[in-house]
């Protein structure tokens, strides 16, 4: 037996043992277990030396936003659980004879990001013990102390109320083999991650959950409060220097409010590079890898202030500087359509609503096809037309972007942090994902009185048009 498969092997022997004695766990009792796994990431002490932690570690990011998505997240999914069923009989529907039961599922194996590696633990780790489950998380490498920090403090939680300790578990010393073997023994795979550990989770054989590459697209319509949308925007752009995965990456301006919004963007700490700067910063954004030599997204811009990252370009900006924009020349082509994980915006001019949609299509189909868009306008016709056109798995109107696409107080999308992105970004589903994807539901059928359908009213309408 290989060490991986024998480390994993322990690992789940504890998982299984632990999760036997909370199958049967009542709505109450695992409620209970959730609230006070959630608790210990969310109270302020705990959530602060999370991300400060997580920046030393990892280099990325801001603290104080780190503590913000905390409160935003694992409160987000510990207020989605208080009235969502999870356990015996979940739903009834006495015209079809049905009755669903909810089952859990097992053992989770979750893989978690290093650009957010303990708000990641907290919200999947609540869903994932709602449905009566043990998980065990799979760190980044860069990031196993955040993780861990994490999952001890979640440990506590359940020690504080007599849980068994081991519904939570963590990998001490990730690797790729470790990540694997994981993979292979648990019954269900969460992966919050980049493209090639989603590829490795849906080829592992066992069902999995994945999510698809971010870079949404914002359309600024010319009926647009730009002051409002400026703003959204910016906040979305550099929270946590756009660590998430729904940060704005590009927005598609209608030609008669570029000038003015780009206007916005300066008053809000945006610099617009010139075409010197430009060059500058993509020559520094993309270097050749290592091992092939082909460009890559430097990861030294990764999650980097716009002020480091114009230093070490090489442009000089004021020292208000948020945001770093450039102006982008044929959409879906060129490296600045795709996702730049960093406070670094795309700006595009587009002249009527038509063309804003078939250069939205574009760049996702260059980079974040299935993630989401965002609209900014108060017309229904570009609301309805978007959302029927665009093959995005979320559209946010008038709202920033990054804080929202996940849930948030003012909308009513379920709280996450894992989102997909549908068979357009190669995942299975297009919904956040939340506590119902980590639930087994058993259908109860009963008799009922039959429907009486003839083939009249079956095929009528096509014999009246083309004959029997």
């Amino acid at each position: 037996m290989s060490e991986a498969k024998e480390l994993i092997s322990a690992y789940m022997t504890k998982a299984r043992a632990a999760q036997q004695q909370v199958e049967n766990y009542s709505q109450e009792q695992i409620d209970e277990v959730c609230l006070s796994v959630g608790w210990q990431l969310y109270k302020d002490d705990n959530i602060a030396e999370c991300a400060r932690v997580a920046v030393e570690e990892t280099g990325m990011g801001v603290v104080e936003d780190k503590i913000k998505k905390h409160k935003a997240k694992v409160g987000g999914v510990c207020r989605d659980i208080l009235t969502a069923k999870t356990v015996g009989v979940i739903e009834r529907n006495e015209a079809t004879g049905i009755t669903k039961y909810a089952k859990p599922v097992g053992v989770v194996g979750a893989l978690t990001p290093v650009t957010n590696p303990t708000a990641t633990c907290g919200s999947n780790g609540v869903g994932i013990l709602k449905g009566r489950n043990a998980v065990i998380f799979a760190p980044h490498p860069r990031a196993k102390v955040p993780c861990k920090l994490a999952c001890e403090f979640m440990r506590d939680g359940l020690k504080n109320i007599g849980a068994p300790v081991d519904l939570v578990q963590y990998i001490k010393e990730p690797s790729i083999d470790m990540s694997q073997e994981l993979m292979r023994q648990v019954d269900l795979v969460m992966a919050t991650g980049g493209a090639p550990m989603v590829k490795a989770a849906y080829s592992s054989g066992t069902p999995a959950y994945g999510v698809g590459a971010g870079n949404p697209v914002i359309i600024v319509a010319e009926d647009a409060d730009l002051a409002d949308a400026a703003e959204k925007i910016t906040i979305s752009k550099t929270f946590d220097n756009a660590t998430s995965c729904s940060s704005d990456n590009s927005i598609v301006i209608h030609a008669s409010v570029f000038d003015p919004m780009v206007d916005e963007f300066v008053k809000q700490g945006g610099y617009l590079c010139s075409q010197e700067d430009k060059e500058k910063l993509e020559r520094w954004m993309w270097t050749p890898t290592q091992k092939t030599g082909h460009l890559a997204l430097n990861l030294k811009v990764v999650a980097v202030s716009a002020k480091q990252i114009a230093m070490d370009a090489g442009i000089q900006v004021p020292d208000n500087t948020r945001m770093l924009m450039v102006i982008g020349k044929n959409p879906g082509m060129g490296r600045f359509s795709g996702e730049k994980i960093s406070p670094v915006m795309a700006l595009w001019k587009y002249q009527a609503f038509d063309e804003a949609l078939e250069m939205v299509k574009k760049i996702h189909a260059y980079a974040g096809l299935g993630h989401s868009c965002g609209l900014y306008s108060f017309n229904q016709g570009y609301i309805h037309k978007a959302a029927a056109e665009l093959k995005v798995s979320r559209i946010l109107v008038r709202q920033a972007h990054a804080p929202s696409a996940g849930g948030n107080l003012w909308n009513g999308m379920p709280s996450a942090v894992s989102l997909g992105c549908g068979t357009w970004g190669g995942n299975i589903t297009t919904d956040n994902l939340h506590w119902k994807h980590f639930i087994n539901v058993t259908w109860l059928s009963e008799p009922i009185v039959p429907a009486q359908i003839t083939d009249e009213d079956l095929f009528g309408t096509l014999w009246q048009k083309y004959g029997k």
